[in-house]
């Protein structure tokens, strides 16, 4: 074996032995199968030989494959090892999980969870635009959202990974008259004028994706307005407004106000763990396999039937974009 081999080749192999299957794999190690195929492929050209024997039904082992399986596995547990060993030196992970009832808080959570030793800062910033800028200068190491709305050129330096679609609903005022409805159509909206963050520059992707979902469709995008700060401030700029809000199924209730799931078609808004390019910190392993578990028991990544995603969406997170509707 070559003295160098990358242990990322080596956990890769070990996620394919175990679960004979490259797409389950690939998820288990979070990344895209592509990658993983690829790891598998430079670790058979680096060791001279079939790891594995492919077939369009089944994936299984090759003898090679199996005399090198625990050797791959006790290097690792050494890793892993080597890496608690050393997390005492690491400095705090600053994780921005956006809002206290946020997808962002329930993986913090279960990261602190899995592992008690790394430690994990939280910050309750709402909005990718900004915190994908801080993330970018070292201030920040950890956020979530939706990365199809961010700067290409921003984009290009941070690593990002897919771990839910969350529907959207619409927040109302309880007198409204689509209050209620268990659920929203979509048409039902038209005519009306909904507040998406238009305004505040740290909630940049999330207005493009409203103005996505209103267009044609004869819904209004409210005016810009001042960067609402807490959600005391919220709630009151809100009701003294009465705006009805573009919100996600995850949003906190908020007093007076009704949150409804939107239906025909259900929107969905992508939320992506994002990091800077290149950062090491154990932390950040514990919070991929946090990731792992909930959207594995959540089934977080499936997309249900009948659903919408922006065109840009789909191509930044490599899937079929849904009929347009």
């Amino acid at each position: 074996m070559p003295r160098d081999t990358d242990p990322r080749l080596l956990r890769a192999f070990v996620a394919v032995a175990d679960e004979l299957n490259f797409t389950r794999a690939a998820a288990r190690v979070f990344v895209a199968q592509q990658s993983l195929s690829r790891d598998i492929r430079r670790l058979e050209e680096q060791l001279g030989t079939v790891l594995f024997v492919r077939t369009t039904r089944r994936v299984s082992l090759t003898p090679e494959g199996e005399r090198l399986l625990p050797y791959a596995q006790r290097v690792l547990a050494a890793h892993d090892e080597l890496n608690a060993a050393a997390v005492r030196e690491e400095r705090p992970l600053i994780v921005d999980v956006g809002a206290p009832a946020a997808t962002g808080q329930r993986v913090l959570d279960e990261a602190r969870r899995l592992a008690p030793d790394p430690e994990f800062v939280a910050r309750y910033h709402s909005g990718l635009s900004g915190a994908a800028a801080e993330i970018r200068d070292g201030t920040l190491d950890v956020s979530f959202g939706r990365v199809a709305g961010l700067d290409p050129a921003l984009l290009g330096v941070l690593d990002h990974r897919l771990i839910r679609y969350e529907k959207v609903a619409v927040l109302l005022p309880e007198g409204h008259r689509l209050a209620r409805l268990p659920r929203v159509p979509l048409d039902a909206l038209a005519g009306e004028t909904l507040y998406a963050g238009a305004g505040n520059p740290e909630t940049a992707e999330w207005t493009d994706y409203a103005r996505r979902l209103f267009a044609g469709r004869g819904i209004g995008l409210a005016a810009p307005f001042p960067k609402i700060e807490g959600e005391a401030e919220f709630t009151r700029v809100v009701r003294r407004r009465g705006w009805s809000v573009l919100a996600s199924e995850a949003f906190a209730a908020l007093p007076g106000m009704v949150l409804r799931p939107l239906v025909d078609p259900v929107p969905l808004s992508p939320v992506s763990m994002v990091w800077r390019r290149g950062l090491r910190h154990p932390g950040l392993e514990v919070l991929r396999a946090a990731v792992r578990r909930l959207a594995e028991a959540g089934r977080w990544r499936e997309r249900p039937h009948g659903s919408w995603l922006p065109e840009p969406d789909a191509r930044v997170l490599g899937v079929a974009a849904p009929p347009v509707r």
